[in-house]
């Protein structure tokens, strides 16, 4: 960049940059110092953006008149330089090595145990040195594959090493095929599992990658045909990279542009059709941890120390308070758009309720049951005022309290309903006082139906739906949308009689307030963190939920408390109690002037209805 004049600087924005030798320099973008962008020269200082069209100069440069410049913020921008430690170079190989590329990968063979092959939902792939497994973004480092990188591509290799675009060698391949139409979802390879430099080669047709840092600022960037892309530094560690699912990418219409950023200028825009893309990732393997310079989103480097089960009441409330309130705050938004469909027995169970009854539901979270039932007065309390303002925004009655002391005249309501809510309370004797809660608001005849979330996740030789998602995503890189504990879609009820082994008493609340403890084997333990769709191991335990986007919130995620990751698809932990069969009939009895009407399992969910005597 340049600047003619100091008071009146002009902006260059180099495209490429024409060597001597006619070839192209990479396209590149970098930092002075982390956490600054490239500034123009002279004595101003920070980003500009143009309000008019530029003037397209000689060659490959565009150059922005000082008139048509004004100083902004770079969040308010679509960036004009790639993200830090970003490169693309254009033309690394050539025809004829791309043909010798793309036929060297044979697609129909019979893998055998030379490499891994598999058909995902959006494209083909095969693996090379190493498995990439899609559901973390890792490798097993104990589990290399037989045979190594193929030959065709040790030259190729050799060349980028002499040429420094590599550092390393790599011994990992991961080869995929997009058919037009298909992309891979925003995501940053695991810090440990790779050294710094992971490099793309692009065959067969162009498309456009996204790349999104964690303050919201998408920046997206077009791989020409036979480009290598690579990736160091920030853009590595800290930007998630992606292509959506699309037929036609929006690119630049000047003939000079091929790689770089797509800029926002509507009138230097066109559509391209996207053709068969082929991608070879380069990767080498770690074997080392990882010290990069981001910390708070390492996984080698975080502190990621779970809390310990409560030993007190003072103790249980403040994990609830760290492991539930607070991150269903922080999560709100993401979580009430997963949670659009009712669950059909909840339904069915306020369809039946007498018109003109006063329901309140406890814990409504986004108010989904609020307007199930016109001809009831139906009113909700949830502790997180976020979701209380989506209740609000969506026109129904909804306040904010806790579910151990509902500002509700006690016998005032009919009904009440608590769906996903109790399973979050940290200690048996504050389950109790939930459910105990629950029927003070009852009248006399009053009904209350509770749903918990089960441990046995696999009841009467079925999977839960929470367990079907897993092997439905098997082989893809998606994650499921929602990582809800509870099920979107229920299956038949299952009634309560018939399905307990005739030897088998009905527990009591003491077997479970010990059983409880023994679980974890030693007292004062570490909570465990569970493994989403897979079947539990310890009632007590910590259950990621995998914030996508932007949280929509100034506040950094932490994963576990503080010291947290700024990562837009940040990982939070929520505390549960998983209840035994037999459990939540348990709890119940220890309330007094209630009977028990109905208890029964409904995907991966522990169900009764209460009534009060």
């Amino acid at each position: 960049m340049q600047s003619k004049e100091h008071s009146q600087p002009s902006l260059f924005q180099r495209i490429r940059q024409p060597h001597l030798d006619g070839t192209t320099q990479p396209f590149t973008g970098g930092r002075s110092r982390p956490g600054e962008w490239p500034r123009p020269s002279g004595r101003r200082r920070g980003l500009w953006e143009r309000s008019s069209p530029p003037r397209r100069l000689t060659g490959n440069v565009v150059q922005f008149p000082p008139t048509w410049l004004r100083p902004a913020q770079w969040k308010e921008l679509g960036l004009q330089a790639l993200p830090p430690g970003l490169m693309v170079v254009e033309e690394i190989i050539s025809s004829e090595d791309e043909k010798m590329l793309l036929e060297g990968i044979n697609w129909t063979e019979d893998t055998g145990n030379q490499n891994v092959q598999k058909s995902l939902k959006h494209r083909r792939v095969k693996h090379f040195g190493y498995e990439f497994h899609y559901e973390n973004n890792n490798v097993d480092r104990g589990k290399p594959l037989p045979g190594g990188l193929p030959d065709i591509c040790d030259g190729i290799l050799e060349k980028w090493l002499k040429k420094g675009y590599i550092k390393h060698k790599p011994d990992q391949l991961t080869v995929n095929q997009y058919e037009p139409g298909h992309g891979i979802p925003a995501h940053i390879d695991t810090h440990s599992a790779f050294e710094d430099e992971i490099v793309s080669l692009s065959l067969g047709s162009e498309v456009v990658m996204d790349f999104k840092h964690p303050d919201g600022i998408t920046v997206p960037v077009m791989l020409p045909r036979r480009s290598l892309l690579v990736m160091t530094g920030e853009s590595r560690y800290l930007w998630t990279h992606g292509i959506t699912p699309r037929k036609f990418d929006t690119v630049q219409a000047s003939t000079g542009h091929k790689s770089g950023i797509i800029t926002s200028d509507v009138g230097d825009l066109t559509l391209s059709k996207r053709g068969i893309r082929t991608s070879f990732t380069f990767r080498k393997v770690r074997q080392t941890p990882c010290n990069c310079s981001y910390p708070l989103v390492c996984d080698s480097q975080m502190k990621a120390t779970p809390p310990s089960f409560p030993e007190s009441e003072r103790e249980a409330s403040q994990l609830e308070q760290e492991y539930v309130h607070r991150v269903y705050e922080e999560i709100a938004g993401h979580f009430s758009s997963t949670r659009h469909t009712p669950w059909p027995h909840v339904v069915e169970f306020l369809k039946a309720l007498p018109r003109g009854s006063l329901v309140a539901d406890v814990g409504c979270g986004n108010g989904k049951y609020l307007g199930i039932n016109k001809e009831l007065y139906m009113i909700g309390c949830d502790r997180s005022p976020s979701l209380v303002d989506i209740c609000r925004e969506r026109h129904f009655q909804a306040f904010i309290c806790d579910a151990l002391a509902v500002p509700i005249r006690g016998g005032a309501c009919d009904a009440c309903v608590s769906v996903a809510v109790i399973h979050h309370f940290a200690t048996a004797e504050r389950r109790v006082a939930a459910l105990q809660e629950l029927v003070r608001l009852l009248r006399p005849g009053g009904k209350a139906l509770v749903y918990v979330w089960a441990m046995e996740q696999e009841y009467n030789k079925k999977k839960s739906k929470y367990l079907r998602e897993n092997r439905m995503s098997q082989g893809k890189e998606e994650e499921v949308s929602s990582d809800t504990p509870g099920p979107e879609l229920l299956v038949e009820q299952v009634p309560d009689t018939g399905h307990k082994e005739p030897a088998c008493r009905m527990p009591s609340i003491s077997d479970f307030q010990e059983g409880g403890r023994n679980s974890r084997e030693v007292t004062n333990s570490k909570l465990p963190v569970h493994t989403n769709r897979t079947s539990f191991h310890s009632q007590d335990v910590l259950v990621p939920w995998h914030l996508k986007g932007n949280p929509g919130k100034d506040k950094p995620a932490e994963p576990f408390g503080p010291g947290g990751s700024h990562d837009p698809s940040a990982v939070f932990h929520r505390f549960y109690h998983v209840f035994r069969e037999g459990e939540l009939e348990a709890a119940c009895q220890t309330l007094s002037d209630v009977r028990v009407l109905r208890s029964y399992y409904d995907q991966g969910n522990w169900c009764v209805i209460l009534e009060k005597v």
